[in-house]
């Protein structure tokens, strides 16, 4: 099992699924939500996917053109999930909240064209430098 949850606790997650893939993203939302940096976000399986506590929803349509729903706990801010209204099967933990940040591998890097001149771009990943394939 799979858990994580909000800096104050109000908003606790928990699944048995297997990540599918980790992506450090530097679209300009993303930069928002990581303080400047990359933000680093783990995908899973909606379906399994169980939380407690409240969340706030956060819609906006992303550079690539999908409708985002970003949730977050509205106690203390923490930014928990992201999820494409064309992907519902899908959902993207920030890897921050899980409670073993370990399993967060990144295996990619995304939106490179948006990230600013003094990021650190791991070169042994795979990079795009906008919206890479969807996950599997």
């Amino acid at each position: 099992m799979i858990s994580g949850g909000c800096l104050c606790g109000a908003v606790r997650y928990r699944t048995d699924a297997e990540p599918i893939i980790t992506r450090l993203c530097w679209c300009r939302v993303c930069q928002y939500f990581a303080t400047g940096n990359a933000a680093v976000s783990t995908c899973f399986p909606s379906e399994g996917l169980s939380v407690t506590g409240e969340l706030s929803d956060f819609v906006s349509v992303a550079d690539s053109g999908n409708r985002m729903h970003r949730r977050f706990c509205p106690v203390c801010g923490t930014h928990m999930f992201s999820e494409a209204e064309s992907r519902p099967h899908l959902v993207f933990v920030r890897a921050g909240t899980l409670d073993d940040p370990g399993l967060a591998q990144p295996a990619a890097t995304i939106w490179t064209a948006s990230a600013p001149q003094w990021a650190c771009i791991d070169e042994s990943l795979p990079r795009w430098e906008g919206q890479p394939p969807p996950p599997k």
